[in-house]
């Protein structure tokens, strides 16, 4: 479990509140750990699974199977194997991080654990995707497959349909991500690419009872774009992958096995097969991590208040916005009087124009430091819930009034910085950037606005 330590960076440790921010932080996290929000959902009654007050009678089943996808996918799938005991078959989880563990001590029951790749699918995505079709070929009629979904799943399994391959994915993946298009309409044409995503686990198991438990990392919660939605039907309608390939100019970028791909797999979707053994069920998301942190706030002797949970759009633009906003929350005590803890959550993204390092947290913050220069008694600090931001070992980065006049002591102008996305360097000159490490969890960003 990740401490409170694991949080501190140079400014809290001088900050006056510091120690209680490290718990507000600590709690967000704690709050969607994997583990934990399985036993909220679950729990075990004889020879009755209970989830979410559904309830289901295992010995109906000839075999039951655990399926887990994304980074919180062994955490998940371990405790819910520990609940199920002695009526469990086989489990498989595919995470981003190894857990060194092979087996779960508490029910003797072999898991499989494997490492894909992730945030651009590699060899290892491939050969997940290769035993996740292996293990699926196990089930039929009479089985229940109870399926552990969260963020990352897309990228660290993959099966590509015929005629796209790794590479055709992975130059799709890098351009998408590299021109500022958000997780929706990424997993939007990765779900139309793949064997797996978009309904696809349904289609390979015709007959079984499918369940999943999905934690979200998506903005919103629409869980077609979970881990690319494997248990669920794909809504999207003709004509808007068409139009996201406008939006970033990418027909002529990408490959033309993919835009084949891309032509002939509405054919491929309609093949009558029902969803009706499906239950898609959300067990934590953004929204838990907020609330998780709140209380914890008032706790601590801050005045609580959830801003939104549905931020996106550029990084830059949304530091501009929120730093502005803090600003303006300490002059007045609008919306909350100080001491105030305010939070918004969601995800952001960052459009690539320099040859600096950093993700879009560490930039939503960087954004802000000019903002907030020289402006006493307000602190900013953002979040990335799984403790990694973009392609970095930082989970975000921490903004006060002096960090402007800190930098520029050190030579380092924010704007320069900003103008070559390289966020990390400049917050890392600073010690302050967030490093709890991986957090074996996904749920979003979280912005901390303390007044």
């Amino acid at each position: 479990m990740i401490s409170d330590e694991s949080f501190r960076t140079k400014s809290l440790t001088s900050h006056l509140l510091g120690d209680a921010i490290l718990r507000i932080l600590a709690a967000a996290v704690h709050s969607v750990e994997p583990g934990e929000v399985i036993r909220r959902a679950v729990h075990k009654e004889e020879d009755t699974l209970v989830i979410r007050g559904n309830r289901i009678k295992l010995s109906s089943f000839r075999h039951i199977y655990l399926l887990g996808l994304g980074k919180a996918s062994y955490a998940m799938t371990r405790t819910l194997a520990g609940i199920l005991g002695d009526p469990l078959t086989a489990a498989l989880a595919i995470s981003k991080h190894s857990s060194h563990q092979l087996s779960d001590p508490e029910t003797n029951h072999r898991l499989t654990e494997i490492v894909g790749g992730h945030p651009i699918p590699d060899e290892r995505s491939l050969r997940a995707g290769d035993e996740v079709l292996k293990f699926l070929s196990f089930l039929g009629p009479n089985d229940l497959l109870i399926c552990l979904i969260s963020g990352g799943g897309s990228a660290l399994v993959t099966a590509p349909v015929g005629g796209v391959t790794l590479a055709n994915i992975q130059e799709l993946t890098a351009k998408m991500l590299s021109c500022g298009a958000n997780i929706r309409e990424i997993n939007c044409i990765r779900r139309r690419l793949d064997r797996l995503k978009g309904g696809g686990v349904v289609r390979l198991v015709p007959g079984t009872k499918v369940i999943s438990l999905i934690l979200s990392d998506v903005v919103g919660n629409p869980l077609e774009a979970i881990a690319s939605g494997p248990t669920v039907e794909d809504p999207v309608k003709p004509g808007v992958i068409k139009s996201i390939l406008d939006t970033y100019q990418l027909a002529g970028k990408i490959p033309e096995s993919i835009l084949t791909a891309l032509e002939v797999d509405e054919e491929r979707r309609n093949t009558g097969v029902q969803f009706g053994l499906v239950e898609n069920i959300l067990v934590g998301s953004n929204l838990t991590a907020a609330q998780g942190a709140l209380k914890q706030a008032e706790q601590e002797g801050f005045n609580p208040h959830l801003l939104r949970t549905n931020l996106e759009g550029e990084a830059r633009e949304a530091g501009f916005i929120l730093s502005t906003f803090l600003r303006q929350a300490k002059k007045t005590g609008d919306p909350v009087a100080p001491p105030a803890c305010i939070i918004a959550g969601g995800e952001t993204t960052v459009t690539i124009h320099g040859k600096g390092k950093g993700g879009r947290n560490t930039e939503l913050a960087l954004a802000a430091v000019s903002e907030l220069a020289d402006f006493p008694g307000v602190t900013l600090v953002t979040l990335a819930t799984d403790g990694e931001d973009g392609p970095t070992d930082a989970a975000g980065a921490v903004v006060t009034g002096e960090t402007y006049r800190r930098a520029r002591l050190l030579g380092m102008d924010p704007g320069d910085y900003l103008e070559n996305n390289d966020s990390y360097t400049f917050f890392e000159r600073l010690g302050d950037l967030l490093k709890p490490g991986p957090t074996g969890t996904n749920v979003n960003d979280l912005t901390f606005l303390f007044t």
